[in-house]
């Protein structure tokens, strides 16, 4: 997997002061995407553990409310596995600090997917769905158009729970 930047102190991708990790690789070409760059999972550097020791820096001080991933897509299929290793890496280093997951996939199809769905035993928020411009949002926090959800993995995940054990009933 490669990356961009490594962002320190930034409000702007979720809640809190943040480290946010940028990778390279999208495949959903969203039109009007604000990181066309980070679409190509060539471009930016190999990352590697200093790339990893400088999140770990960041999310060690005080102020840090935890790590944004975004791209990019972090589920990107070429992103996937170390994506999901580095969220646990990460989880179990710094379990007070929150995990959030920009990804161009919709929830129905990160649970529906072998390859995705072990990213939600980590995160503890998925901003889900392609950018789409016509949608354009100004007036959201955290998402760039109104079809975007951020979603808090535990209350969905208990959601689903309760669903299928009244089901089973």
């Amino acid at each position: 997997m490669n990356y961009l930047t490594i962002s320190k102190c930034d409000q702007l991708n979720y809640d809190g002061l943040r480290v946010v990790l940028w990778v390279s690789g999208c495949s959903h070409n969203c039109k009007g995407c604000q990181n066309p760059y980070s679409q190509d999972p060539s471009s930016g550097v190999r990352f590697d553990d200093n790339a990893k020791n400088e999140i770990f820096e960041e999310l060690a001080k005080d102020w840090c409310a935890g790590i944004t991933f975004s791209g990019g897509d972090p589920l990107f299929e070429a992103n996937r596995k170390e994506v999901i290793d580095f969220a646990k890496e990460v989880k179990e280093r710094f379990p007070e600090k929150s995990i959030c997951v920009y990804t161009g996939y919709r929830w129905d199809e990160i649970v529906d997917d072998e390859t995705m769905r072990d990213i939600l035993k980590y995160a503890d928020v998925i901003i889900d769905g392609e950018y789409v411009e016509s949608l354009r949002s100004v007036d959201l926090p955290w998402v760039g158009s109104s079809n975007q959800h951020i979603i808090k993995v535990s209350d969905r995940l208990s959601k689903i729970s309760s669903i299928k054990a009244s089901m089973e009933a």
